[in-house]
């Protein structure tokens, strides 16, 4: 296997299809090891987008946390999450809630905040017995790989997320903003560029326009960043879809995604995205104890179905705000 170019005393692996590998013994004291390696780990990932780190025995809550900090510091408290997650600690969380049977696709985390986390720590406490690898895609060759009419209309006008909230899909207010009271949703909003509005039976629905490309905080290279797929109605399972429009009507939808215009996406620019994405894609099943560090805004990532039980803890640590020289930014801003 080649190693790394990175000068580095980590002997890393490159594979082809899958992400960068570092074997490691199973150390006395993980978050000691952790916290040591941190600059050459964080090399890595800045070099690669993602690292897998396979060794390190993590198996408990406890000792991920302490991973986890001595790695990216003080973990971000999520906002604006679209699922509820169980917490396991301060900026600790289990894998987002989705069906064991049904495949979360590619996407970057929290891509629709101003301040979107720059590293993700995923941590396999327990790994299923067939499937669900965290896949990953690189967002600059997702890029260059899309049609270029495609993605100069989204860099010109960005994206649109568009959520009607309830009490039977997706995350509550309070655990999306963190309280259930108005004023400060309302001021939440204000702060973050996102139109709200109370709807007559009591429910919020909210907008807000964002970047879909963005450079990069450290190479200045131009990334593919967004949910614009993963988030929009022609994602979901056709069962699935045709319920919540029944349910929800078409305008009523838990979450869906816009042209940067307002208008709706079509069916095949979804299905482009998502196929893209499947041709870029690198996976390595999970093993027990095993830590997955991804550079958020360049390497995108997903869950694949799986069978048997399956924990999976998250971080999300080194915040950062997306290039602010963007016109969708601007103009959401105004």
């Amino acid at each position: 296997m080649p190693s790394s170019s990175l000068a580095s005393p980590l002997d890393v692996e490159l594979r082809p299809d899958r992400p960068a590998l570092l074997r490691v013994e199973p150390p006395d004291d993980a978050p000691k090891w952790a916290a040591e390696h941190r600059d050459a780990l964080r090399a890595q990932v800045t070099e690669h987008g993602a690292l897998l780190v396979r060794g390190l025995g993590l198996r408990d809550a406890g000792r991920t946390g302490a991973v986890f900090a001595g790695l990216a510091g003080e973990l971000m408290t999520e906002r604006e999450a679209f699922a509820p997650r169980e917490a396991h600690g301060r900026g600790l969380y289990s894998s987002t809630p989705w069906p064991a049977n049904q495949p979360m696709c590619m996407h970057h985390e929290l891509s629709y905040p101003l301040q979107v986390p720059g590293l993700m720590l995923f941590a396999c406490l327990t790994a299923p017995e067939q499937g669900g690898a965290t896949a990953l895609a690189d967002a600059e060759e997702v890029l260059r790989a899309l049609p270029s009419g495609l993605t100069e209309r989204f860099e010109r006008e960005g994206w649109i997320l568009t959520r009607t909230y309830n009490d039977e899909i997706g995350a509550s207010l309070t655990e999306s903003f963190g309280t259930g009271d108005r004023t400060e949703i309302e001021r939440y909003c204000r702060t973050n560029a996102i139109d709200c509005t109370w709807q007559p039976d009591g429910t919020l629905r909210t907008e807000q326009r964002r970047n879909a490309v963005v450079r990069h905080p450290v190479t200045g290279r131009r990334c593919w960043f967004n949910q614009i797929a993963f988030l929009n109605e022609w994602t979901l399972a056709p069962e699935v879809r045709e319920y919540l429009v029944d349910v929800y009507g078409a305008d009523g939808l838990p979450f869906n995604t816009r042209h940067g215009d307002g208008s709706p996406i079509p069916e095949d620019v979804v299905h482009t995205i998502n196929a893209t994405y499947e041709a870029h894609t690198r996976r390595d099943p999970w093993q027990p104890g095993d830590l997955l560090l991804v550079d958020n805004i360049r390497t995108a990532h997903s869950r694949e179905a799986f069978s048997g039980d399956r924990q999976v803890l998250v971080g999300m640590g080194e915040p950062v705000r997306p290039a602010e020289d963007c016109p969708a930014l601007e103009a959401s801003e105004r």
